[in-house]
């Protein structure tokens, strides 16, 4: 894996951790609009509670899978940070900080680090040659 795919992830598990917390949101709005309805039927009640129940279990499920997403991205991110750190030179560091960390736009960052999106290109290919791959925190 090159480090600018190793970077990559953290911007792909937020972006799942959104994707899942919309999914979650509409299951929510779902069990609300979920009405019982009288009927002169024998069970007509039983089976709108358990509609009711799995709903409910359906978006539990979706928590945990979400809090699971999100300790890995913290995790991630903590690596991540401390590959950061290590490299000396701080436009680098900036630049990886900025692009993978907070997610900014390229023209963001030429803007922000007052220099044209060629140079920032030029920086964030040296920073990817200084960034090293970690498994894990020390």
């Amino acid at each position: 894996m090159t480090a600018k795919d190793y970077l990559k992830q953290a911007r792909y598990i937020d972006a799942e951790i959104k994707t899942k917390l919309l999914q979650a949101e509409e299951l929510r709005e779902l069990s609300v609009k979920a009405t019982s309805t009288l009927s002169d039927m024998p069970g007509g009640l039983t089976r709108n509670k358990q509609k009711m129940e799995k709903t409910i279990v359906k978006i539990m499920m979706l928590a945990e899978e979400i809090n699971k997403d999100i300790n890995e991205l913290i995790d991630l991110k903590a690596v991540i940070v401390k590959g950061i750190k290590d490299i000396d030179n701080k436009e680098c560091r900036l630049v990886l900080e900025k692009r993978y960390l907070n997610y900014e736009k390229w023209e963001e960052i030429a803007a922000d680090m007052h220099c044209s999106i060629d140079n920032i290109y030029k920086i964030h290919g040296k920073a990817l040659k200084k960034f090293k791959i970690l498994e894990t925190l020390q």
